[in-house]
């Protein structure tokens, strides 16, 4: 089974280099009865078989009032449901064999199961999934449990450096937007959640209309349509129009905040508004990115912070592209007294690539390395299923896969400097400093430079 396995792999990498005429992954589409959508991926090598389905429900989706209430709709699932407690899914999952996951953020609520694709075992793993999913019943005293248990996560990880930097830096990208409440929820919304909440939440988002089922493995087309009315039919009926996010403001400025902690590394994030999933300049912000902090060792960032002036043991850039404009985040962490100049050198390392772009060295040197990444990127059903949720989650072409090298390899350096100047401000990045005290003169004069 194992060597089957490999040939699937090595034959979807080969195909992928090759620009194969067929399509890498023969990606079929349809909607249910009910109006969800499906997208299936037939593959027969493996006993196996990856189901999910995912809703506009994340964290975006949350209030101020009652942030965490779309968190833990989404973690309460399964623990207790159709007549089932915690223990009982607990056990008939290990029986069958089965293995649950949950899916969660800024976007995205879900579920999805992992099981051997024979008829008994597939039956009763979809069985479980389909309890999971349309009939949780969160129970009072599990949600008074589960509250306890992250109220007393979130007050220690409140004194982390780490978690203040990126809850500060959320807020300064997002001051007025939801995707800058905690994903968690904050101490005070999390107590007062009640199960009518969580209950509501489900009726409202879990919706078969707005359902995105994915299925990966071995079984027909047939075999899914079947797989996919049963999970979704029961789900509640979408009783108002389709939630929307909200736009996300420009930043009108750039600014700084200093955080005094006592930690010995001083923790650095710069950033803002990034792009939209669907946004035409995402592959040259994917590629020129790789140059500027996404290619570790490879990248603009890493060199200038950490080889040639030991700065930092890491610094990276990236873009999280989401419903709305998701953050583009720049990191690194620095010993306190080094802060200033860490800094320094980031803000110069953005500003000058954003003005210049990239050199044809390293645009040919980020191609080929992403080209070359490309089949690891594919070489397990997990990963080609996780790839299939997305594409369907954010209505990408089916042959978004296909066209992926491709696409990278056309990019120009043109193109990644036009996009970069479209999307990336560096005199309107907002940065936040989690550091030592005798860090702030030096830090705020940094602020005030132009």
């Amino acid at each position: 089974m194992r060597s089957n396995r490999y040939s699937f792999i090595a034959g979807v990498a080969l195909m992928a280099l090759a620009h194969a005429a067929h399509a890498l992954l023969p990606i079929q589409h349809w909607e249910t009865s009910r109006g969800a959508r499906v997208y299936f991926v037939e593959n027969r090598d493996l006993p196996m078989l990856d189901v999910s389905v995912d809703f506009p429900a994340g964290s975006g989706f949350d209030t101020r009032e009652k942030s965490g209430t779309a968190n833990m709709t989404n973690n309460m699932l399964r623990l207790g449901a159709g007549g089932m407690n915690e223990d009982e899914v607990a056990r008939k999952l290990a029986d069958i064999g089965a293995q649950f996951s949950g899916r969660f953020d800024n976007d995205r609520s879900g579920v999805g199961m992992r099981m051997l694709s024979s008829p008994q075992e597939r039956k009763a793993s979809l069985e479980m999934l389909g309890r999971i999913l349309n009939q949780p019943e969160f129970p009072a005293s599990v949600l008074e449990r589960e509250k306890a248990r992250l109220i007393a996560a979130l007050k220690e990880a409140d004194t982390m450096p780490d978690t203040i930097a990126a809850r500060t830096f959320s807020r300064m990208i997002y001051p007025t937007h939801p995707y800058g409440l905690r994903g968690s929820g904050e101490v005070d919304t999390i107590a007062k959640l009640t199960r009518d909440d969580l209950a509501a939440f489900h009726r409202r988002y879990y919706t078969a209309e707005r359902a995105i089922v994915a299925i990966m493995g071995d079984v027909g087309r047939d075999e899914a349509a079947a797989i996919a009315e049963a999970l979704t039919s029961a789900l509640p009926k979408a009783a108002a129009d389709a939630p929307v996010l909200p736009p996300v403001p420009p930043l009108e400025k750039g600014e700084t905040r200093w955080i005094t902690h006592p930690a010995t590394q001083s923790h650095i994030l710069m950033g803002g508004p990034g792009i939209r999933r669907e946004d035409p300049d995402y592959f040259a912000l994917f590629v020129g990115n790789h140059i500027l902090g996404g290619g570790g060792f490879n990248s603009r960032m890493t060199d200038e912070v950490r080889q040639k002036r030991g700065l930092a043991y890491s610094a990276y850039s990236y873009f999280s592209p989401l419903l709305r404009e998701g953050p583009f985040v720049i990191g690194m962490q620095t010993k306190g007294e080094q802060a200033k100049e860490a800094l320094a050198v980031a803000r110069k390392v953005v500003t000058d690539f954003v003005a210049q772009g990239p050199t044809a060295k390293e645009l040919a040197a980020a191609k080929q390395n992403i080209v070359g990444g490309f089949p690891l990127r594919i070489d397990s059903n997990r990963k080609i299923h996780e790839y299939l949720a997305v594409i369907g989650f954010y209505r990408l072409p089916l042959t978004y896969l296909d066209d992926f090298v491709g696409k990278v390899e056309r990019i120009t350096a043109e193109q990644v400097k036009a996009a970069f100047q479209r999307r990336v401000h560096p005199d309107r990045l907002v940065t936040v400093v989690v550091g030592q005290a005798e860090q702030q003169a030096a830090l705020e004069e940094t602020a005030r430079r132009p």
